[in-house]
């Protein structure tokens, strides 16, 4: 007689579907920039299986199996660690710069973007911080306020210096979620919202590019083949695929009209060549996959799942939202990636290790089947 813990299947399953859709559109919506700078119709999608699929499924595994709460033991190490990752892009010679970001790290051939990692190992830190404190300590000013500020305040700190407003917008999504669930007061996250909100004003004023971007955000129409080229090539492929597409393959945007095809624009692409009945049905599965992850966090055995979990799916529905969002026209465009479609290595090699620790939180919570 044994027992065993098994992970939510109808997770898996989705996780599953979402990452083929995401392959079968890279594929289709990359072919013609891959060509045109590769000489090679599928160099995307083969650096995304071979560098970001495969070593991102065996972490899925790795982490599906390790007890989620062992990772709290090394909360202050992962913490030191996500400081030191983030410190390396200022290193002459090891950091690389990638448009007017200073967010990546070369290494020979080898290059990752180290925020994406910190957005795992930093979330180890935050659940375990929330969870000493309590309930009744989140809630006071000097327990639970100021360490949480100072925590998150490192790090954002460290991704404005590259600068990187995107990567904070998605990091404080992730600390909020933790830190709601952790029992925050409401006071102090209306707070907190008004503070980030002047702070994201300041950073869009001291910054013309991000000035530029709001402009185009709030008046598409003032400069299409400018600063708006982008936002207005989106719309166009997405207004063209009607009700039901164009044909997989057959986006016309994706011919080096539409910026990023393989990166933060691939939702346009979708869009285009599947129709606006498809690609419902796509968001449908998205929502689905979040209300899943928040299922889980419901059904966490103790804190520390129930935080990693709100945690997890802050940073999924974080990105989700300014990407689909920023290619609608309903929000600014921040460059970040679609969560497992987006091409990007070392992005979804971060999400599927972060999904096998959503996987375990699952397992823990799921009854234990016994068998002779």
């Amino acid at each position: 007689m044994f027992e065993e813990r098994r992970p939510d299947y109808t997770f898996l399953g989705m996780l599953g579907a979402i990452i083929v859709i995401g392959l079968v559109m890279l594929t289709s919506a990359s072919g013609p920039a891959a060509f045109e700078k590769f000489n090679d119709s599928y160099w995307f999608v083969k650096h995304q299986v071979l560098y970001g699929l495969l070593p991102g499924a065996v972490l899925f595994l790795v982490m599906s199996r390790i007890d989620y709460r062992r990772w709290r033991a090394y909360a202050v190490p992962l913490f030191v660690l996500s400081i030191a990752l983030l410190l390396l892009v200022f290193v002459p010679g090891l950091g690389a710069d990638w448009g007017s970001a200073k967010s990546w790290i070369h290494i020979g051939s080898f290059s990752m973007q180290p925020a994406e990692i910190v957005k795992l190992t930093f979330l180890f830190y935050l659940a375990a911080l929330m969870e000493k404190r309590g309930e009744k300590g989140v809630g006071d000013v000097t327990r639970g306020l100021v360490p949480f500020l100072v925590a998150f305040g490192i790090i954002a700190l460290l991704l404005m210096l590259q600068p990187d407003l995107g990567g904070l917008l998605v990091f404080g999504a992730i600390a909020f979620a933790v830190y709601f669930v952790a029992g925050a007061r409401w006071s102090h996250i209306i707070a907190l919202a008004v503070a980030c909100a002047g702070g994201v004003v300041v950073l869009i004023k001291s910054a013309p590019y991000r000035a530029a971007r709001l402009m185009t955000f709030l008046h598409p129409e003032l400069d299409p083949q400018g600063i708006g080229y982008h936002i207005n090539q989106a719309f166009l492929a997405i207004g063209s695929g009607g009700w039901f597409g164009l044909g997989l393959g057959h986006s016309r945007q994706k011919y080096l009209y539409l910026p990023e095809v393989a990166g933060d624009s691939i939702f346009a692409v979708v869009s285009e060549e599947l129709g606006f009945i498809l690609t419902v049905g796509i968001l449908f599965l998205l929502t689905a996959f979040l209300f899943k992850c928040v299922d889980i966090a419901r059904r966490a055995p103790d804190d520390y799942g129930r935080f990693l979990a709100a945690g997890l799916t802050g940073w999924i529905f974080s990105q989700m939202l300014f990407n689909i969002g920023s290619m609608l026209g309903l929000l600014p465009i921040t460059g970040l990636p679609l969560p497992f479609m987006s091409y990007g290595g070392t992005a979804l090699i971060a999400l599927l290790a972060a999904m096998g620790v959503l996987a375990n939180v699952s397992s823990q919570a799921n009854p234990v089947v016994v068998r002779r």
